[in-house]
């Protein structure tokens, strides 16, 4: 229901409602407090998006997010002979930095982008899985770590990966204590996160 009469503020308050965990109401709340803000809140939000639109992509080998002007962070997604015997794969970028608020994780990470769909909206094409393979491969990787989400989806992914890299000779393990079922990483707290991955278990195909 349009509630002004005005088209331009309508498109807005969709699209606003448009980012997660937002409703019709409080789209209207903040398309409003964005008018009443113009200078110090709408205009330099309008010019920060239009930058990162502009300059802010994905890197098509980890995942990461990356400026188009400069490499892939080093620690995430180029070589370097330390800590480079593992990768941590995660669903999303928001997974990745609760793993980094931990520090139980000095590795290097791979960003998925998502998970399968039991309902055919994603597949393994639209992941970086094969970007994953060619990593291990090119790296000599001795662990995986496979930090998806305890839901159906995130261990379907999960036991995806693992058929997929099994003949490559490399020791996977999943995160195993203090991992509750249906939990997604990136809104659980350090200590749950932390144990869930100290005491990882090995992950064996069937």
């Amino acid at each position: 229901m349009n509630f002004s009469t005005e088209p331009d503020l309508d498109e807005l308050i969709a699209l606003v409602s448009k980012l997660p965990g937002l409703g019709p109401k409080s789209s209207r709340r903040i398309a409003l407090y964005l008018l009443k803000n113009r200078e110090n809140v709408m205009k330099p939000l309008s010019k920060s998006l239009e930058k990162v639109h502009a300059k802010i992509i994905r890197c098509n080998l980890c995942g990461n997010i990356k400026s188009k002007e400069v490499k892939c962070d080093i620690k995430k997604c180029s070589y370097s002979p330390k800590n480079y015997e593992q990768i941590c794969v995660v669903e999303n970028i928001a997974d990745m930095w609760a793993m980094e608020s931990t520090n139980v994780f000095q590795g290097h990470y791979h960003i998925l982008g998502g998970t399968l769909s039991a309902l055919g909206n994603s597949s393994p094409e639209d992941l970086l899985i094969n970007s994953l393979l060619n990593r291990i491969k090119e790296n000599k990787i001795k662990e995986v770590i496979l930090a998806t989400s305890a839901t159906i989806e995130g261990q379907t992914t999960a036991h995806y990966i693992n058929d997929s890299i099994k003949d490559l000779g490399v020791k996977v393990t999943k995160l195993a204590h203090g991992l509750p079922v249906g939990g997604e990483i990136e809104y659980l707290d350090d200590g749950t996160l932390f144990s869930a991955f100290k005491f990882r278990s090995s992950l064996v195909s069937d």
